[in-house]
């Protein structure tokens, strides 16, 4: 395979130059290329550079507002109901996040849910700003219909991802960045543009059958799979993100929100940020985190199994790597696909 390493500061700049060529406001291009390339380095390739044509068409079919602020609708001490005025989605959770931190450093919490906003990139990203404070942070937000129901076979529930990041001692963490179908769509798309089959657990076709071409995908999976794979678990949590963003928000619920590719139609999806002082609760806290962190790892593997892991080792594998090769490598066909776009 043919891969290109690219800096990371290098594709942020290209990023950035992209959006503001079509009049995106500066610090909003910058937000984006910020979550943008932390998906790449992080190694959630479907969320980085594999988006930017989303956003460039969002705000060329003025979809999406290239510039304003966010607004405050309605706060207590704790919480706060926000209109993301349909900017950018990193814009509206930026400062969502930074809000619920600054909720939580004053009261213990900080629970802050948007309508009006866009895709956001990863949820890991809004998590990991609560954590840069000392803070417990999580990130939820519903989208697109792509996902069936468990005994479904039309996309009904987005990928409607979840993410809790989580302080331990010595600048470890746990930070969990999952979608609560079986893949993302990205991993579908890129499985297409590098030409390769997709395991038969990932998604089904317009009769409801698994597939393993890409190009037969009509809807995904819940996470779990099939029913009898307790596929209905994936179902389940996708409503409970559901639940936190566009219920409690008043945006478009699902399966109302527009399909995916209608990038003439305002989005309007919901986004749950919620910070967390463990310092209100009880003390040693990042102790006990690492103490459960390092028993995961210390398990003894099964036969012909690599160490176990805990969420977000991955991720510092692949950045350690990045940063060992000076760069991230991206195949040669998304290098191709997005300088097309």
């Amino acid at each position: 395979m043919s891969y290109q390493i690219i800096s990371r500061h290098e594709m942020h700049s290209f990023m950035r130059r992209a959006m503001v060529s079509i009049g995106t406001n500066g610090s909003h291009a910058e937000s984006l290329a910020d979550v943008l390339v932390m998906g790449d380095y992080r190694g959630h390739f479907s969320h980085g550079l594999n988006r930017l044509e989303l956003y460039l068409e969002d705000i060329t079919t003025k979809s999406c507002k290239a510039e304003g602020e966010p607004t405050i609708l309605k706060e207590s001490g704790a919480t706060a109901w926000v209109d993301g005025n349909n900017l950018l989605g990193p814009v509206v959770g930026k400062f969502c996040m930074n809000l619920a931190i600054k909720k939580a450093k004053e009261s213990g919490i900080g629970w802050v849910v948007a309508k009006g906003s866009n895709h956001f990139g990863i949820a890991g990203y809004y998590s990991l700003l609560a954590l840069e404070q000392n803070l417990l942070g999580m990130a939820f937000t519903n989208a697109s219909p792509l996902m069936a129901t468990t005994r479904g076979k039309e996309p009904f529930f987005g990928t409607n991802p979840l993410s809790l990041a989580a302080p331990a001692n010595n600048g470890d963490s746990f930070v969990l960045d999952m979608a609560t179908s079986v893949v993302a769509l990205g991993k579908v798309e890129l499985a297409d543009r590098k030409g390769e089959p997709i395991p038969n657990n990932w998604a089904i076709d317009k009769n409801g059958q698994q597939i393993t071409n890409p190009k037969d995908l009509n809807a995904l999976l819940p996470l779990g799979g099939v029913e009898k794979s307790s596929g209905y678990k994936g179902y389940g949590l996708a409503a409970m993100v559901e639940v936190f963003t566009s219920i409690l928000s008043g945006a478009t619920v699902a399966p109302n929100v527009r399909k995916w590719g209608d990038n003439h139609k305002t989005a309007d999806l919901g986004q749950c940020f919620i910070a967390i002082n463990p310092e209100m609760f009880a003390p040693g806290f990042t102790n006990r985190m690492s103490e459960l962190i390092d028993s995961c790892r210390n398990q003894e593997p099964a036969a012909g199994q690599p160490n176990v892991l805990v969420a977000g080792d991955p991720e510092r594998e692949h950045m350690k790597k990045c940063d060992s090769q000076g760069g991230i490598a991206y195949h040669i066909n998304q290098i191709e696909f997005a300088f097309r776009a």
